[in-house]
């Protein structure tokens, strides 16, 4: 099987730096993980999740001119994506519309506090 964009395979990952993970797939080639590409979370040290030797599933994301192979493990689980961006949308709704009422409470309180205090050094006396 040949290596394209898009494909499946399996690895070994043969080193790890702070930016990545390298991963040895099929024909002897190595490929790199991004930090960014390793999990649906935010990955500050990747050696919480991989370690020298493991064997993983990658999704071939890009191969270059200079033939160096763009890899995810991420992106290469089975997961319906749709779903996810469903609950994000949904969550984002409910975040921006706090954020509405929060605004709007802020905002009256602040015309409240403003009327109150007119009559301060300018104000005309009777």
């Amino acid at each position: 099987m040949s290596i394209e964009v898009g494909s499946k395979l399996q690895g070994k990952v043969t080193g790890i730096t702070h930016f990545g993970a390298f991963v040895e797939i099929e024909e002897g080639k190595t490929g790199l993980v991004h930090i960014s590409e390793v999990a649906d979370t935010y990955v500050k040290d990747i050696n919480d999740f991989l370690s020298v030797g493991d064997e993983v599933t990658v999704k071939v994301l890009n191969i270059q001119d200079d033939g160096k192979i763009g890899l995810s493990i991420k992106k290469a689980k089975d997961r319906p994506p749709r779903q996810q961006n469903q609950q994000r949308s949904e969550s984002f709704e409910s975040k921006m519309n706090k954020f509405l009422k929060d605004s709007e409470d802020r905002l009256a309180s602040l015309k409240k506090h403003t009327e109150s205090k007119r009559g301060g050094r300018g104000a005309k006396r009777d």
